[in-house]
């Protein structure tokens, strides 16, 4: 889940957190376990819904499923009640960035870029990941979008391991865009994620002066969540207060997974494709 960056670091009340921590947390073995099965929970979460939608069904529908099934697992959902969020998932379709609140009137249809985000809170910590699925049939730029999306994280992924930094992350991210001729939305980014969902430090998907270029140490768990636009990389804000889409109303993609940093690399702790 990506965040407004004035939210980042207020406290906040939510699934047993008291306030929000700073400085970045190094987890320790036992820690990391916990953070296997919260993950887990989320990626399996994830995998259902992709294989779950179909047109005609609600982002309520798979709010639904989501909250669900995080409680069947003994987990609550990280997002529901964050800074207000009436939400087990964001469900954003085609023109809407991030943050979209599932809602009972909103039908997916064939043709859509749908982006689903949750998180699982388990045993005091939180997995965290996003998916984009394309709905039947989608038009060859979508499907573009959602490939390069996707390969964008990985891009970004691959530059994890002890003693690289948050800009080799950025800028592998921003160059495989930018190869692409998509752009980066700037407006959001990752994170440390943990005890809290949203920890330090923040993990850009593009190069910047504007904050810290930290080392990346043993233990430091990221969400790691490029988002790709087709047009103008502006966003704004519905009246929801929740909802970010594209100025220009063009396509939006976006994947996340929460990372493991190790000393020689990494471990995807939200990968689907182990389940």
């Amino acid at each position: 889940m990506n965040i407004l960056s004035n939210l980042l670091f207020q406290p906040a009340q939510n699934n047993g957190q008291k306030r929000q921590r700073r400085g970045i947390e190094i987890k320790s073995p036992r820690e990391i376990d916990i953070m296997r099965q919260s993950a887990k929970i989320v990626a399996t979460v994830l995998k259902e819904i992709s294989e779950l939608v179909k047109p005609g069904m609600t982002t309520a529908d798979l709010d639904a499923h989501a909250e669900k099934r995080i409680r069947e697992m003994d987990a609550t959902p990280s997002f529901k009640g964050y800074h207000g969020f009436p939400g087990s998932i964001c469900s954003s379709i085609n023109n809407e960035v991030v943050h979209g609140i599932p809602n009972p009137k909103k039908v997916i249809r064939t043709g859509d870029v749908l982006k689903v985000d949750t998180g699982a809170y388990y045993q005091g910590f939180h997995g965290d990941s996003c998916i984009t699925i394309a709905v039947g049939e989608v038009t060859p730029e979508a499907a573009r979008l959602i490939r390069v999306a996707e390969e964008t994280l990985f891009k970004g992924i691959e530059q994890v391991k002890a003693g690289n930094d948050l800009m080799d992350i950025a800028g592998a991210i921003e160059d495989h865009v930018k190869a692409n001729k998509f752009v980066v939305v700037e407006d959001f980014t990752g994170h440390g994620v943990g005890r809290n969902l949203h920890e330090e430090p923040s993990v850009f998907n593009f190069r910047t002066r504007e904050m810290p270029n930290v080392k990346l140490r043993a233990g430091m768990t990221l969400a790691i969540e490029p988002i790709l636009n087709a047009g103008s990389r502006y966003t704004r804000i519905l009246s929801d207060r929740w909802t970010a889409v594209t100025v220009d109303n063009s396509l939006s993609a976006q994947f996340e997974h929460t990372v493991l940093v190790t000393e020689t690399g990494y471990e995807i702790l939200t990968d689907r494709t182990k389940l």
